[in-house]
Formats: structure tokens, sequence, C-alpha cells
């Protein structure tokens, strides 16, 4: 790491000198390129939940997931290696998803799985197997995402993203 000189402008990016401005403060140190590019699926569900509370349509692509939020309210996130999708908010309210991720794992309780018939998305409750038509997500955008990450990885590298039962013991 590159020592900072007592003269030089301060990093903070005041404009100031930088032993006037964050010299006695706790030692500035850049994000690392890694630090810059981790991006937590928290936080990009934070993101869609409070772009459905506000009625407004956005698209995440982050690695295997998509995260999808509606004008009228309705949040999805999709798992694109498995087709397991869950919903986040419903008609403008955050439901009570459950997520548990850590920096070695990521745990969802997907409620659905999703398949493209005939350019349109389909779901299956996983409770009762109830088949039906997800109208008001942008299908073709998440089938192509789909398609890309399925090239994008080898057949080892996308079963070694899940653990399955009998690997848990």
């Amino acid at each position: 790491m590159v020592k900072i000189g007592r003269n030089e402008k301060c990093p903070c990016g005041s404009g100031k000198k930088y032993k006037h401005c964050c010299s006695g403060k706790q030692e500035y140190r850049p994000l690392t390129a890694e630090e810059k590019a981790k991006v937590t699926l928290m936080d990009a569900v934070e993101k869609v939940v409070k772009a459905a509370v506000g009625g407004e349509e956005l698209l995440i692509e982050l690695g295997v997931f998509i995260l999808y939020s509606s004008r009228k309210g309705d949040a999805w996130l999709f798992d694109l290696t498995d087709c397991d999708c869950v919903r986040l908010a419903e008609e403008g309210r955050q439901l009570g998803t459950v997520i548990n991720e850590s920096p070695e794992t990521i745990e969802i309780d997907w409620s659905h799985t999703f398949d493209f018939r005939d350019k349109k998305m389909f779901i299956t409750t996983y409770a009762d197997r109830f088949e039906s038509e997800l109208a008001d997500v942008p299908s073709k955008q998440i089938h192509a995402a789909r398609r890309r990450i399925m090239k994008k990885f080898t057949k080892q590298q996308l079963d070694s993203i899940h653990i399955s039962a009998e690997r848990l013991g």
C-alpha cells in the first residue's frame, strides 16, 4: 500500500491537504477491486424490494440470480441455474422471505420453480404443484440471461454451486 504524504491532496476527495483533513483520523485504505466488486445478494434484495414498494420496474442480474420488481409492486428472485424462484414483495408489501447469507453460503427458502414455454414464464409452487403464468415479468430478458449463465459456466461449476441434501450429511 502506498503511503499518503502529509502535503498531498486528501484521498477522501475534500480537496484539502491530507494533514488538514484526514491525517488524525483512522488511516485511509482504498477498497480493493475485489471489495468494490463484491455486492451481496441481500443488498440487491433490499434494492429490488424498495423499488417494488415504490412501484418502480427494476431488473438486476447478479451472478446466477435475477431480481425483478414490477410497477404493480411485485418483486421476485430467480435462480437461473436450478430454475427456482421466490416472491420478495407482493402488491407493494414486502414479504417475509427467508434468505440467510454468509460469506461462504447463501440459503434461500425457494417457494416456486419456473419454466419457459412459448416465450412465456410459468411458475409452479412447491407446496401444491399449482402452475400459473407469471405475466408481468420480462421473460425474454430473463430467458436470455439464463442462456448466458448456462454458457458461461461449465456443468461442474454449476453443480458445485448447489449443495445437495446428500452432501450435507
